[in-house]
Protein backbone atom coordinates (compact mmCIF):
# COMPACT_ATOMS: atom_id res chain seq x y z
CA UNK A 1 0.00 0.00 0.00
CA UNK A 2 2.65 2.24 0.31
CA UNK A 3 4.69 1.98 -2.42
CA UNK A 4 1.08 2.55 -4.11
CA UNK A 5 0.31 5.61 -3.00
CA UNK A 6 4.28 7.11 -2.95
CA UNK A 7 3.65 6.05 -6.59
CA UNK A 8 0.44 7.74 -6.79
CA UNK A 9 2.19 10.98 -5.59
CA UNK A 10 5.02 11.40 -8.12
CA UNK A 11 4.42 8.99 -11.14
CA UNK A 12 2.25 8.97 -13.60
CA UNK A 13 1.73 7.35 -17.28
CA UNK A 14 -0.42 8.93 -19.83
CA UNK A 15 -1.44 5.86 -22.29
CA UNK A 16 -3.65 7.77 -24.82
CA UNK A 17 -6.64 9.29 -23.31
CA UNK A 18 -5.76 7.70 -19.87
CA UNK A 19 -4.18 9.57 -17.32
CA UNK A 20 -3.13 6.19 -14.67
CA UNK A 21 -1.11 6.99 -11.32
CA UNK A 22 1.67 3.97 -10.98
CA UNK A 23 -0.19 3.94 -7.93
CA UNK A 24 -2.67 2.21 -9.64
CA UNK A 25 -0.82 -0.41 -10.92
CA UNK A 26 1.20 -1.32 -7.84
CA UNK A 27 -2.72 -1.71 -6.33
CA UNK A 28 -3.54 -4.22 -8.62
CA UNK A 29 -0.77 -6.51 -7.54
CA UNK A 30 -1.52 -5.47 -3.88
CA UNK A 31 -5.43 -6.72 -4.10
CA UNK A 32 -4.33 -10.31 -4.94
CA UNK A 33 -1.25 -10.04 -2.35
CA UNK A 34 -4.41 -9.19 0.05
CA UNK A 35 -5.87 -12.27 -0.50
CA UNK A 36 -3.13 -14.30 -0.28
CA UNK A 37 -2.25 -12.80 3.66
CA UNK A 38 -6.14 -13.67 4.18
CA UNK A 39 -5.89 -16.96 3.63
CA UNK A 40 -2.64 -16.89 5.66
CA UNK A 41 -3.04 -15.12 8.36
CA UNK A 42 -7.40 -14.29 8.56
CA UNK A 43 -9.06 -10.60 8.81
CA UNK A 44 -7.02 -10.03 11.71
CA UNK A 45 -3.54 -9.98 9.59
CA UNK A 46 -5.32 -8.42 6.68
CA UNK A 47 -5.77 -5.61 8.99
CA UNK A 48 -2.67 -5.02 10.72
CA UNK A 49 -1.15 -4.68 7.34
CA UNK A 50 -3.54 -2.25 6.19
CA UNK A 51 -2.78 -0.22 9.63
CA UNK A 52 1.22 -0.72 8.75
CA UNK A 53 0.65 0.21 5.30
CA UNK A 54 -1.06 2.92 6.62
CA UNK A 55 1.57 4.44 9.20
CA UNK A 56 4.16 3.86 6.05
CA UNK A 57 2.21 5.62 3.45
CA UNK A 58 1.78 8.92 5.95
CA UNK A 59 5.68 8.64 5.52
CA UNK A 60 5.99 8.70 2.36
CA UNK A 61 3.15 10.05 -0.04
CA UNK A 62 0.79 13.19 0.49
CA UNK A 63 -1.08 13.38 3.32
CA UNK A 64 -4.66 13.56 1.47
CA UNK A 65 -3.25 10.26 -0.45
CA UNK A 66 -2.24 8.36 2.56
CA UNK A 67 -5.80 9.04 3.98
CA UNK A 68 -7.67 8.45 1.06
CA UNK A 69 -6.20 5.33 0.35
CA UNK A 70 -6.66 3.96 4.28
CA UNK A 71 -10.03 4.75 3.48
CA UNK A 72 -10.37 2.98 0.42
CA UNK A 73 -8.43 0.31 1.49
CA UNK A 74 -10.62 -0.63 4.33
CA UNK A 75 -13.80 -0.45 2.35
CA UNK A 76 -12.16 -2.39 -0.49
CA UNK A 77 -11.09 -5.17 2.08
CA UNK A 78 -14.78 -5.20 3.64
CA UNK A 79 -16.20 -6.16 -0.06
CA UNK A 80 -13.01 -7.87 -1.54
CA UNK A 81 -13.12 -10.26 1.56
CA UNK A 82 -17.26 -10.88 1.22
CA UNK A 83 -17.00 -11.29 -2.72
CA UNK A 84 -14.16 -13.93 -1.97
CA UNK A 85 -16.12 -16.31 0.38
CA UNK A 86 -18.79 -15.81 -1.87
CA UNK A 87 -16.65 -17.03 -5.04
CA UNK A 88 -14.55 -19.36 -2.94
CA UNK A 89 -16.89 -22.46 -3.80
CA UNK A 90 -16.38 -22.26 -7.25
CA UNK A 91 -12.44 -22.45 -6.97
CA UNK A 92 -9.55 -20.26 -5.98
CA UNK A 93 -8.82 -18.59 -9.26
CA UNK A 94 -12.84 -17.82 -9.49
CA UNK A 95 -12.52 -16.53 -5.63
CA UNK A 96 -9.38 -14.26 -6.22
CA UNK A 97 -10.29 -13.02 -9.71
CA UNK A 98 -14.13 -11.91 -8.88
CA UNK A 99 -13.00 -10.45 -5.40
CA UNK A 100 -10.01 -8.25 -7.02
CA UNK A 101 -12.41 -7.06 -9.93
CA UNK A 102 -14.91 -6.10 -6.78
CA UNK A 103 -12.40 -4.83 -4.26
CA UNK A 104 -9.96 -2.76 -7.01
CA UNK A 105 -13.92 -0.87 -8.50
CA UNK A 106 -14.47 -0.02 -4.66
CA UNK A 107 -10.99 1.06 -4.07
CA UNK A 108 -10.90 3.43 -7.12
CA UNK A 109 -14.40 4.92 -6.56
CA UNK A 110 -13.86 5.56 -2.95
CA UNK A 111 -9.41 6.65 -3.45
CA UNK A 112 -10.11 9.14 -6.78
CA UNK A 113 -12.00 11.75 -5.29
CA UNK A 114 -10.60 11.50 -1.95
CA UNK A 115 -7.27 11.71 -3.26
CA UNK A 116 -7.19 13.98 -6.47
CA UNK A 117 -10.55 15.98 -5.38
CA UNK A 118 -12.50 14.52 -9.01
CA UNK A 119 -13.38 11.64 -10.79
CA UNK A 120 -11.34 13.07 -13.79
CA UNK A 121 -8.77 9.79 -13.36
CA UNK A 122 -11.30 7.17 -12.36
CA UNK A 123 -10.76 5.28 -15.75
CA UNK A 124 -7.11 5.23 -15.49
CA UNK A 125 -6.90 4.36 -12.11
CA UNK A 126 -9.62 1.21 -12.95
CA UNK A 127 -7.37 0.35 -16.34
CA UNK A 128 -4.05 0.38 -13.85
CA UNK A 129 -5.15 -1.46 -11.39
CA UNK A 130 -7.33 -3.76 -14.01
CA UNK A 131 -4.39 -4.99 -15.94
CA UNK A 132 -1.72 -5.73 -12.76
CA UNK A 133 -4.68 -7.65 -11.11
CA UNK A 134 -5.10 -9.72 -13.84
CA UNK A 135 -1.30 -10.60 -14.15
CA UNK A 136 -1.34 -10.75 -10.46
CA UNK A 137 -4.44 -13.40 -10.72
CA UNK A 138 -2.47 -15.74 -13.51
CA UNK A 139 0.38 -15.71 -11.19
CA UNK A 140 -2.08 -16.71 -8.55
CA UNK A 141 -3.48 -19.38 -10.64
CA UNK A 142 -0.41 -21.00 -12.02
CA UNK A 143 1.46 -21.22 -8.32
CA UNK A 144 -2.45 -22.88 -6.88
CA UNK A 145 -1.86 -25.07 -9.68
CA UNK A 146 1.71 -26.25 -9.23
CA UNK A 147 0.45 -26.76 -5.79
CA UNK A 148 -2.08 -28.94 -6.45
CA UNK A 149 -4.77 -26.49 -5.00
CA UNK A 150 -8.39 -26.26 -6.86
CA UNK A 151 -8.40 -23.37 -8.99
Amino acid sequence: MAGANWASSYHVLVAGPLVIPLGACVAGAVFTARDVVHEALGAVGVFAAIAAGTVLSVAVAAPRIAVASATAFLLSELADSWLYRRWQPCGQAAAIGGSNLGGLVVDSVVFVPCAFGSLALLPGQLAGKALTTLAAVAVAIGVARRQGVRS
